[in-house]
């Protein structure tokens, strides 16, 4: 998992990659403007996405900034080889053009956080003595490995990726959909059901919570 900073004033394309880094599993901070993103540096995050038209800060002054060992992606309107040409120059590692493709921008995250020392763009995810290697579509209570469908590993993972808060029923079937487009919400009980049986059998412990009227979560253990 990488932490990732969003450097971007538009609320609705900044709700998208903030949506779809943490589905892939990174942890993101999100500055809606160029000076925010100037303070935002000091998380030190591991990469940049950022706009170039942004108030307070451009995102060329911004970039006179940012550690040249961090990577940044360019993420603008801005389209002409001149302009690629210039921000390439000037420490950006790649440029992607609005409006983007967001599986294109995710495999070009990834292979910019190849190029990061100790960063692996494959996750393992962890909730107390439960892990899912991603890698290897591998999920173990201690010891024992746990065998899931399709659908629920897909599930075990969008709850694991967001384990910090509650997934609502409908986010959790939009979440799923490109892993498990068959399921559908007359179904999601039955395998969230099935899920919790399985984890608990081998872990002897309820690892996923169902809020009341809200939707699930992963219970608040060690690890």
């Amino acid at each position: 998992m990488a932490k990732i900073l969003i450097v971007e004033d538009d609320k609705d394309i900044g709700k998208i990659l903030e949506d779809e880094l943490s589905k892939a599993g990174h942890e993101t901070i999100w500055a809606k403007s160029g000076t925010e993103g100037r303070l935002a540096l000091n998380t030190h995050p591991d990469l940049i996405l950022m706009d170039l038209m942004l108030p307070g800060m451009t995102g060329e002054e911004l970039l006179t900034h940012i550690d040249k060992d961090t990577p940044v992606i360019a993420v603008s309107a801005k389209s002409s080889v001149d302009d690629k040409v210039n921000l390439l120059t000037s420490g950006c590692v790649d440029y992607i053009t609005k409006p983007f493709n967001v599986k294109e921008l995710l495999a070009r995250v990834e292979v910019a956080l190849r190029k990061v020392p100790g960063q692996n763009p494959v996750s393992t995810y962890s909730a107390g003595d439960l892990r899912l290697d991603d890698n290897n579509r591998k999920v173990t209570a201690g010891d024992k490995e746990i065998h899931l469908t399709r659908t629920e590993y897909a599930i075990l993972k969008i709850l694991m990726q967001n384990k910090e808060r509650v997934i609502s029923k409908s986010e959790l079937l939009d979440l799923i959909k490109s892993d498990t487009p068959d399921c559908m919400e007359s179904s999601l009980k039955v395998h969230i059901t099935n899920l919790r049986r399985k984890l608990k059998e081998a872990g002897g412990k309820d690892y996923i919570e169902a809020v009341w009227g809200i939707g699930f979560k992963m219970a608040d253990l060690q690890g």
